[in-house]
């Protein structure tokens, strides 16, 4: 029997197996960001709401998913990714504010939303849900990037940078010295950014994408 909770369930799982949030999800798809939050599935007098037909369409469309894929996970006979931890996951324009990370780059504190993966070697690293157009093509509003801040880092290599003054970004490792660090856009409508070493409060590895 089909159940409120099983078809929730599926949607969740799919979002898990493309690497995409519930709110990810429901972007890629065309759909209002909060269309599938956790708050949305039950109203304030506690009926149960589903998610029509459409959206479910969509969002099998949307991830290149079948039919029969999203069967599979609504009967629980499809294996999906292994998931053995959650990290966190930041938002971009969250992680451009104070008090978000330590001065290595890792995320601190309580309270954010989790995001299933499987285990990655660093107990440090992190979501960061891309938003904007800055980073086409490599990256569209609403992928994921998983950040290793322990992750060595070197020329060519695909890095969030975070600046003294707040500011961060998504850019490719151009050439790092004592005293310089330069970066490359992926978009070339956007600049190349150049700062000194002391302009810089960290820079960390993206070790995974969801594309």
């Amino acid at each position: 029997m089909l159940t409120h909770r099983a078809i929730w369930a599926a949607i969740d799982g799919l979002a898990e197996r493309y690497g995409l949030t519930a709110s990810g999800l429901a972007r890629k798809a065309g759909l209002d960001p909060t269309t599938f939050n956790r708050s949305k599935r039950i109203s304030r007098d506690g009926k149960q709401r589903w998610p029509s037909t459409e959206s479910v369409s969509k969002v099998i469309e949307a991830t290149g998913a079948t039919v029969p894929e999203f069967m599979a996970l609504l009967t629980n006979t499809a294996a999906g990714p292994r998931i053995t931890h959650k990290i966190p996951l930041i938002g971009l324009a969250q992680a451009g504010a104070a008090g978000f990370f330590d001065d290595a780059g890792f995320p601190v504190g309580e309270g954010w939303e989790k995001l299933p993966f499987p285990e990655v070697e660093d107990p440090g690293a992190y979501g960061l849900e891309i938003s904007g157009d800055s980073m086409l093509p490599a990256y569209r509003d609403g992928d994921i990037v998983i950040v290793s801040p322990a992750a060595s880092v070197r020329r060519g290599d695909r890095v969030i940078a975070k600046t003294v003054q707040g500011e961060v970004m998504c850019k490719i490792l151009a050439r790092r010295t004592l005293t310089r660090i330069e970066l490359t856009s992926f978009n070339p409508a956007h600049p190349d950014r150049s700062f000194e070493i002391h302009e810089m409060a960290w820079i960390a590895r993206i070790v995974w994408a969801s594309q």
